[in-house]
């Protein structure tokens, strides 16, 4: 007990500690039905006619090919995003020039934007009818109702992920070690690979994390996008969709098991990147 609790009367004292077991209790409670709940559900129902329904259900073709499209996508989207979110940041809090402003409201852009209305945005620009659409048809590219169509989206309504996690840090370290690195000799890459990465690994890490999450679960924009071609161009939660719009519910929750594992493993990894960046990884490691 605190020099300031005890210096309260019994009755202030016994009211406060009545009044933290009641928030914890309550968060608790929520906790329980808001997460722990829905969970349970899910892997209640896609086991509810037994373990074997469960796997035929998740080796069907369709559902692996869409378990392997999202990590496909994933596996496009997240590196080009990292490089993107360190040459913004590198931009935004290293040099000073006109536009910067703009620079990040444009990174900023696609929180907010609908999903869907990036879709959409999408359609009008790279569809058949679409402003770029008749020069794609001349070349033979199709974007739209494709597979690049959903990397295209999905870099989109992610970009901004790494970038917001590494430039509030990079901001707060200055340019001191840069300078000082360079006042010694050490080129670009030396610079970048060997003081810059160093400090910002676990934000950058972090943001990943994040992106890689949101690409996986991302379900507005693609669904405009893809054209909904069962085998072909669905990602996961296009998938559960249309399991469930087949009636096939167990089906569908079996495929949403595999999500939720995926969840559940990109959380337990940004669990841990935050307890090796200190609790914080957005704060100045010396």
């Amino acid at each position: 007990m605190s020099a300031a609790e005890d210096r309260l009367p019994p009755l202030r004292r016994s009211s406060g500690s009545v009044g933290r077991i009641a928030l914890i209790v309550l968060g608790i409670v929520l906790a329980l039905l808001l997460l722990v709940a829905p969970l349970a559900v899910i892997f209640a129902e896609a086991f509810s006619k037994g373990v074997a329904y469960y796997a035929r259900n998740i080796v069907q073709a369709d559902t692996l090919h869409a378990i392997w499209l999202t990590v496909l996508t994933a596996i496009v989207v997240v590196p080009v995003n990292i490089g993107f979110g360190i040459a913004a940041a590198w931009a935004v809090t290293k040099f000073r020039f006109p536009g910067k402003k703009l620079l990040i409201a444009l990174i900023e852009l696609p929180f907010s934007v609908s999903p869907i209305v990036a879709g959409v945005i999408y359609i009008l620009l790279y569809g058949a009818n679409g402003l770029l659409g008749p020069l794609l048809a001349d070349h033979d590219i199709r974007l739209m109702f494709a597979v690049p169509g959903i990397f295209l989206v999905s870099l989109f309504v992610t970009s901004p992920f790494v970038a917001r996690e590494i430039i509030p840090l990079m901001q707060s370290q200055g340019s001191d070690d840069e300078e000082a690195a360079t006042s010694l000799g050490a080129g670009f890459w030396q610079t970048f690979f060997r003081v810059t990465l160093p400090n910002i690994k676990w934000a950058l890490l972090y943001g990943a994390v994040l992106c890689n999450a949101r690409v996986m679960g991302e379900f507005g924009a693609v669904s405009v996008v893809s054209g909904n071609v069962r085998g072909e161009t669905n990602t996961l939660p296009l998938h559960i969709e249309l399991l469930y719009h087949d009636y096939n519910a167990v089906g569908a929750f079996a495929a949403a098991t595999t999500l939720t594992v995926l969840a559940l493993v990109t959380l337990g990894i940004k669990t841990l990147i935050e307890a090796k960046g200190g609790g914080d990884p957005h704060r100045p490691r010396h």
